[in-house]
């Protein structure tokens, strides 16, 4: 069974992308050809989609520092002082879900991050990289600084391109959902999703 964090992404996190989605095919139709506004809603998918998933991430984090809490039973203000230090300066709070963060803020929960996810399917390395370049369009489109050796030698973004972030933010998702829960499940001899 999976996290209330993938079930939220798979449900109304996907709903909100795919309105997105469907805003280009609304506005660009569904034929290939130059449309003026499609580069603006490709840069708004775009950020909507890498916001999202750092959400996803951060939901997913406060379920695992939940459940680890939760075994530990009722301990008052103990339970406060371990909440503040699984939490303390989380990336995800205010920074991009880039690979650099995910390894800090989920590390902290004494898991290897990267290296259990890219053992759980060989392809995370590759999903990572989508994710780096995402978050790279993210930060120009943010920012209105769009430099083309940053940005994979163009500074035109493409619904194809954003379609591939999704496809493998998705698949990242669901690695991370099913990575975590083995962890846990190993540390505390529980289940902590079901």
């Amino acid at each position: 069974m999976p996290s209330l964090a993938w079930t939220e992404w798979t449900t109304t996190r996907s709903a909100v992308l795919d309105e997105i989605e469907e805003a280009h095919t609304s506005v660009g139709g569904a034929d290939p050809g130059r449309r003026l506004a499609t580069q603006q809603i490709n840069q708004s998918f775009a950020v909507l989609l890498a916001a999202h998933f750092q959400g996803f991430c951060r939901d997913l984090h406060t379920e695992c520092v939940d459940y680890l809490l939760q075994t530990l039973g009722p301990h008052g203000s103990f339970e406060n002082v371990v909440r503040e230090e699984f939490m303390r300066g989380r990336q995800l709070d205010r920074g991009n879900a880039h690979p650099g963060s995910l390894g800090t803020d989920f590390g902290r929960l004494g898991i290897d991050f990267w290296p259990d996810v890219d053992g759980q399917d060989a392809r995370s390395p590759a999903r990572r990289a989508h994710l780096e370049a995402l978050n790279a369009w993210r930060n120009a489109i943010a920012h209105q600084d769009f430099d083309p050796a940053r940005l994979g030698g163009t500074t035109v973004l493409r619904l194809a391109q954003v379609q591939q972030w999704r496809s493998a933010c998705n698949q990242l998702a669901r690695s991370f959902d099913r990575v975590l829960r083995q962890y846990l499940l190993d540390v505390t001899n529980g289940v902590p999703w079901t």
